[in-house]
């Protein structure tokens, strides 16, 4: 089973994760949410969000995180955030692929992480998939790592 992680938002991550019965998990692509513009004209560039979902055939369902306000963020950036994540949703959804909506404390509980320790869940994600180093291996990559961790935990997620 094939399944799509997403950390949302213009910043966010992009995962693609194999689950077979018996054996672990496997990295099949990660990266970071494609975009176009810069600054207050940055947006989701969908034409090439939707060609790398795509280039990751037979795709059985999508995770993304919950978006929500952050506690002091201005309606500006809460509403371009707001943007990015329903033009994901939409990606998905017109590439038919089945979506849950994943709280962050839940997948985040899977793997005993704190609600802010993003260098946590880089490592979390080396760690399970240790031949990702390349695509982990700056800091700034957390993104990535948690749309990892967030599709390697999609058995413990959706049976719960």
């Amino acid at each position: 089973m094939r399944i799509l992680g997403i950390d949302p938002g213009c910043n966010g991550g992009v995962a693609v994760v194999e689950l077979l019965d018996g054996s672990a998990p496997t990295l099949l692509g990660a990266g970071d949410i494609p975009t176009i513009g810069t600054k207050a004209r940055q947006r989701v560039d969908v034409h090439e969000l939707h060609a790398w979902i795509l280039r990751h055939r037979s795709l059985q369902h999508a995770l993304i995180e919950r978006a929500q306000a952050m506690p002091r963020q201005g309606a500006s950036s809460g509403f371009h955030y707001g943007r990015a994540v329903g033009s994901i949703e939409a990606v998905i959804a017109i590439l038919q692929i089945p979506i849950s909506i994943i709280e962050p404390r839940r997948w985040k509980k899977v793997y005993r992480l704190h609600s802010k320790d993003k260098e946590g869940s880089r490592q979390r994600a080396l760690q399970l998939f240790p031949a990702a180093h390349e695509l982990l291996v700056l800091k700034r990559y957390h993104n990535r790592a948690e749309a990892i961790l967030i599709a390697a935990a999609f058995r413990s997620l959706v049976s719960a």
